[in-house]
Protein backbone atom coordinates (compact mmCIF):
# COMPACT_ATOMS: atom_id res chain seq x y z
CA UNK A 1 0.00 0.00 0.00
CA UNK A 2 1.55 3.52 -0.83
CA UNK A 3 1.87 6.23 1.88
CA UNK A 4 2.98 9.23 0.64
CA UNK A 5 4.19 10.75 3.73
CA UNK A 6 6.48 7.92 5.07
CA UNK A 7 9.61 9.49 3.84
CA UNK A 8 8.26 12.42 5.90
CA UNK A 9 7.66 10.55 8.66
CA UNK A 10 10.94 9.02 8.48
CA UNK A 11 12.74 12.39 8.24
CA UNK A 12 10.51 13.40 11.16
CA UNK A 13 11.18 10.20 13.33
CA UNK A 14 15.25 11.28 12.21
CA UNK A 15 14.98 14.50 13.51
CA UNK A 16 13.21 13.77 16.72
CA UNK A 17 16.08 11.07 17.49
CA UNK A 18 18.57 13.67 16.50
CA UNK A 19 16.89 16.49 18.57
CA UNK A 20 17.10 14.39 21.71
CA UNK A 21 20.89 14.06 21.30
CA UNK A 22 20.71 10.11 22.14
CA UNK A 23 22.79 7.50 20.54
CA UNK A 24 20.23 4.35 18.78
CA UNK A 25 23.07 2.24 21.04
CA UNK A 26 26.40 2.37 23.27
CA UNK A 27 29.42 0.68 22.93
CA UNK A 28 30.06 -2.84 24.56
CA UNK A 29 31.99 -4.15 27.24
CA UNK A 30 31.90 -4.85 31.04
CA UNK A 31 31.30 -1.20 31.86
CA UNK A 32 29.55 0.04 29.11
CA UNK A 33 26.39 1.97 30.29
CA UNK A 34 22.95 0.30 29.23
CA UNK A 35 21.51 0.45 25.40
CA UNK A 36 19.32 3.72 25.78
CA UNK A 37 16.37 3.05 23.41
CA UNK A 38 16.44 4.48 19.71
CA UNK A 39 12.88 6.43 20.53
CA UNK A 40 14.34 7.73 24.07
CA UNK A 41 13.47 11.29 24.28
CA UNK A 42 11.11 11.54 21.29
CA UNK A 43 7.73 13.02 21.03
CA UNK A 44 5.84 9.93 20.18
CA UNK A 45 2.54 8.86 21.79
CA UNK A 46 0.45 10.40 24.21
CA UNK A 47 -3.04 10.49 26.15
CA UNK A 48 -6.14 9.24 24.13
CA UNK A 49 -9.41 7.96 24.77
CA UNK A 50 -10.72 5.89 22.57
CA UNK A 51 -12.99 2.35 22.71
CA UNK A 52 -12.74 -0.78 22.50
CA UNK A 53 -13.98 -4.03 20.79
CA UNK A 54 -16.80 -3.97 23.41
CA UNK A 55 -18.03 -0.51 23.28
CA UNK A 56 -16.43 0.24 26.26
CA UNK A 57 -13.97 3.33 26.96
CA UNK A 58 -10.77 3.01 27.02
CA UNK A 59 -7.54 5.61 27.64
CA UNK A 60 -4.34 5.19 27.98
CA UNK A 61 -4.13 5.01 31.69
CA UNK A 62 -6.07 1.38 31.70
CA UNK A 63 -2.80 0.16 29.83
CA UNK A 64 -0.16 1.77 32.58
CA UNK A 65 2.36 -0.39 34.52
CA UNK A 66 2.66 -2.43 31.19
CA UNK A 67 4.60 -2.34 27.87
CA UNK A 68 2.62 -1.78 24.57
CA UNK A 69 2.94 -2.56 21.25
CA UNK A 70 0.74 -0.13 19.07
CA UNK A 71 -0.07 -0.96 15.63
CA UNK A 72 -2.18 1.26 13.36
CA UNK A 73 -4.14 -0.26 10.35
CA UNK A 74 -7.67 -0.63 9.16
CA UNK A 75 -9.71 -4.27 9.04
CA UNK A 76 -10.59 -3.40 5.28
CA UNK A 77 -7.06 -3.06 4.39
CA UNK A 78 -6.54 -5.73 1.05
CA UNK A 79 -3.08 -6.27 1.63
CA UNK A 80 -0.29 -5.06 4.62
CA UNK A 81 -2.58 -5.05 7.75
CA UNK A 82 -3.60 -8.64 7.51
CA UNK A 83 -0.08 -9.49 7.15
CA UNK A 84 1.64 -7.35 9.47
CA UNK A 85 -0.71 -8.07 12.22
CA UNK A 86 0.05 -11.75 11.61
CA UNK A 87 3.51 -11.31 12.08
CA UNK A 88 3.39 -9.03 14.96
CA UNK A 89 0.79 -12.03 16.30
CA UNK A 90 3.21 -15.48 15.74
CA UNK A 91 5.98 -13.11 17.21
CA UNK A 92 3.64 -12.66 20.46
CA UNK A 93 3.15 -15.87 20.47
CA UNK A 94 6.67 -16.91 20.02
CA UNK A 95 7.35 -14.21 23.12
CA UNK A 96 4.58 -16.05 25.37
CA UNK A 97 5.90 -19.60 24.60
CA UNK A 98 9.53 -18.61 25.22
CA UNK A 99 9.21 -16.03 28.20
CA UNK A 100 5.52 -16.06 29.93
CA UNK A 101 6.43 -13.67 32.09
CA UNK A 102 7.86 -10.96 29.90
CA UNK A 103 5.03 -11.09 27.49
CA UNK A 104 2.42 -10.79 30.90
CA UNK A 105 4.31 -7.43 30.92
CA UNK A 106 3.34 -6.55 27.36
CA UNK A 107 -0.15 -5.22 25.62
CA UNK A 108 -0.62 -5.66 21.93
CA UNK A 109 -3.08 -2.58 20.55
CA UNK A 110 -4.19 -2.15 16.93
CA UNK A 111 -5.67 1.22 15.95
CA UNK A 112 -7.64 1.81 13.40
CA UNK A 113 -7.35 4.61 11.39
CA UNK A 114 -10.94 4.02 9.61
CA UNK A 115 -13.15 4.72 12.24
CA UNK A 116 -16.32 4.94 9.43
CA UNK A 117 -16.28 1.12 8.98
CA UNK A 118 -14.57 -0.08 12.11
CA UNK A 119 -16.76 -0.29 14.54
CA UNK A 120 -16.18 -1.81 18.01
CA UNK A 121 -17.59 -5.36 17.36
CA UNK A 122 -15.33 -5.08 13.67
CA UNK A 123 -12.28 -4.38 15.66
CA UNK A 124 -12.89 -7.04 18.14
CA UNK A 125 -13.70 -9.40 15.27
CA UNK A 126 -10.22 -8.77 13.30
CA UNK A 127 -7.87 -8.41 16.49
CA UNK A 128 -9.44 -12.02 18.11
CA UNK A 129 -8.31 -13.87 14.27
CA UNK A 130 -4.72 -12.93 14.99
CA UNK A 131 -4.92 -13.32 18.60
CA UNK A 132 -7.70 -12.78 21.41
CA UNK A 133 -5.26 -11.53 23.62
CA UNK A 134 -4.60 -8.46 21.10
CA UNK A 135 -6.61 -5.27 22.39
CA UNK A 136 -8.30 -3.32 18.87
CA UNK A 137 -9.47 0.09 19.51
CA UNK A 138 -11.89 2.59 17.33
CA UNK A 139 -13.41 5.95 18.43
CA UNK A 140 -14.62 8.81 16.84
CA UNK A 141 -12.90 10.08 13.47
CA UNK A 142 -11.68 13.31 15.91
CA UNK A 143 -10.10 10.99 18.18
CA UNK A 144 -8.43 8.74 15.76
CA UNK A 145 -7.43 11.62 14.66
CA UNK A 146 -5.61 13.06 17.82
CA UNK A 147 -4.49 10.08 18.47
CA UNK A 148 -2.79 9.22 14.98
CA UNK A 149 -1.23 12.50 14.81
CA UNK A 150 0.18 12.16 18.55
CA UNK A 151 1.89 8.80 17.31
CA UNK A 152 3.04 10.23 14.12
CA UNK A 153 0.93 8.19 12.00
CA UNK A 154 -0.01 9.67 8.68
CA UNK A 155 -3.39 8.33 6.60
CA UNK A 156 -5.18 9.40 4.30
CA UNK A 157 -8.66 8.09 2.29
CA UNK A 158 -7.93 7.06 -1.61
CA UNK A 159 -10.90 6.25 -3.55
CA UNK A 160 -11.48 2.74 -4.43
CA UNK A 161 -12.15 1.03 -7.96
CA UNK A 162 -15.77 0.91 -7.26
CA UNK A 163 -18.56 4.07 -6.91
CA UNK A 164 -18.22 4.83 -2.55
CA UNK A 165 -15.50 2.74 -2.22
CA UNK A 166 -12.44 3.70 -0.65
CA UNK A 167 -8.71 2.65 0.63
CA UNK A 168 -7.05 4.13 3.66
CA UNK A 169 -3.26 4.75 3.00
CA UNK A 170 -1.33 5.24 6.04
CA UNK A 171 1.93 4.70 7.99
CA UNK A 172 2.45 0.93 8.95
CA UNK A 173 5.43 1.09 12.10
CA UNK A 174 4.87 -0.92 14.88
CA UNK A 175 5.74 1.09 18.40
CA UNK A 176 6.87 -0.50 21.64
CA UNK A 177 5.26 1.47 24.44
CA UNK A 178 7.10 1.71 28.14
CA UNK A 179 5.05 1.24 31.20
CA UNK A 180 4.97 5.21 31.53
CA UNK A 181 3.57 5.33 27.76
CA UNK A 182 7.21 7.29 26.63
CA UNK A 183 8.30 5.71 23.29
CA UNK A 184 10.70 2.61 23.58
CA UNK A 185 11.74 1.53 19.79
CA UNK A 186 9.99 0.22 16.56
CA UNK A 187 9.09 -3.07 16.15
CA UNK A 188 10.06 -4.66 12.88
CA UNK A 189 6.05 -5.81 11.82
CA UNK A 190 7.38 -7.25 9.15
CA UNK A 191 10.11 -9.02 10.47
CA UNK A 192 10.03 -12.82 11.15
CA UNK A 193 8.94 -14.00 14.75
CA UNK A 194 12.78 -14.67 15.75
CA UNK A 195 12.99 -10.77 14.50
CA UNK A 196 10.51 -9.29 16.41
CA UNK A 197 11.35 -11.34 19.49
CA UNK A 198 14.42 -10.38 19.68
CA UNK A 199 13.54 -6.52 19.29
CA UNK A 200 10.86 -7.10 22.06
CA UNK A 201 13.29 -8.94 24.55
CA UNK A 202 15.96 -6.23 23.63
CA UNK A 203 14.37 -3.36 24.74
CA UNK A 204 11.66 -4.61 27.15
CA UNK A 205 13.67 -4.40 30.53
Amino acid sequence: MAVPRMNALRILVASALIGAGLPACTAGGADAAPEVAPLAGTKIGGPFTLVNGDGQTVTDRDFAGKYRLMYFGYTFCPDVCPVDMQRLAAGYRKLAKEDPARAARLQPIFVTVDPQRDTPAVVKQFTAAFDPRFVGLTGSPEAIARVADAYLIPYAKREGATPGSYLVDHGRQAYLMAPDGSPVALIPQDGTPDEIVAELQRWMR
